[in-house]
């Protein structure tokens, strides 16, 4: 196990003009690596969460902009092997996104296709429901879904009807912060990566403020190191997933070959 203390000097990619034009007063969150398990380099990771001991994992799939040799699918995996334990492949018409586990109900965003699907714990599908933006990422916070689009909100529905209920915009530093993907609730607070970027805000769902970020480069530089094969636009951090019942948090990326657990800082 070793710790990594995160001194923060910007966003380098520069989507919001919290990142570019105002020094950076977020708190800086330093992480410790636990363990390293193995993961599926075929995963496009687009969801990751543990429900009762058990992880789930959402992919994307073949795309003019993404090219993978699988369909989207939903998984159940083993987390110690990262050997796939069940997948229920997605018609390759739909590019699959976040997923997320409430009261036994499995969700899964699509990307542009303004579907979101539901299925029991055996992946047998359910429903189906409309959503008027792009999905990216999907949480929960025990009563509400929570998802994001890629843009500064965040979405809160009902999971029963999936009607939305409020519009949270998040914020750094008092600006707008743009590319919020993957979603974790974790202890009140809702983390999310930054699409291509090496950062997981932490956010206040009742405000959208960011209260502090950790940096994953460490890992990120691991990644490209031993898998230089990896597309460094697309294969990029996302994915974290947290057990409840052990407080254990896990991260990956896009076709990454490993996954981590870690423990954040306070």
């Amino acid at each position: 196990m070793f710790t990594l203390s995160c001194t923060d000097t910007g966003n380098s990619n520069g989507n919001t003009s919290a990142d570019t034009t105002k020094t950076d007063n977020v708190k800086n969150i330093s992480f410790s690596l636990i363990k390293t398990y193995p993961h599926d380099t075929t995963s496009f990771t687009q969801g990751l969460i543990i429900y009762k001991g058990r992880m789930y994992e959402g992919t994307g799939g073949d795309d003019s902009n993404v090219v993978s040799s699988q369909p989207s699918r939903l998984l159940e995996t083993n987390i110690t092997t990262g050997k796939i334990l069940r997948s229920l492949d997605l018609d390759k018409k739909y590019f699959g996104e976040g997923i997320t586990i409430l009261n036994d109900t499995i969700y899964q965003l699509t990307w542009t296709e303004h579907a979101v699907f539901v299925y029991d714990m055996n992946f047998k599908k359910l429903k189906e429901f409309p959503i008027t933006t792009e999905g990216w990422g999907l949480t929960n916070n025990g009563k509400e879904l929570i998802v994001s689009d890629g843009t500064s909100n965040l979405y809160f529905y009902d999971p029963h009807t999936f009607r939305l209920l409020s519009t949270q915009a998040v914020t750094l530093n008092g600006d707008l912060i743009n590319s919020i993907n993957e979603l974790e609730f974790i202890e009140g607070s809702v983390y999310a990566n930054q699409w291509q970027q090496p950062y997981i805000c932490k956010i206040d769902p009742a405000s959208g403020r960011v209260t502090g970020r950790i940096d994953v480069t460490p890992i990120w530089d691991r990644i490209k190191k031993i898998a230089p094969e990896l597309n460094p636009r697309d294969d990029v951090p996302n994915g974290i997933a947290y057990d409840s019942d052990t407080k254990k948090i896990y991260i990956t990326g896009k076709k990454w070959p490993e996954l981590y657990e870690v423990q954040f800082g306070n």
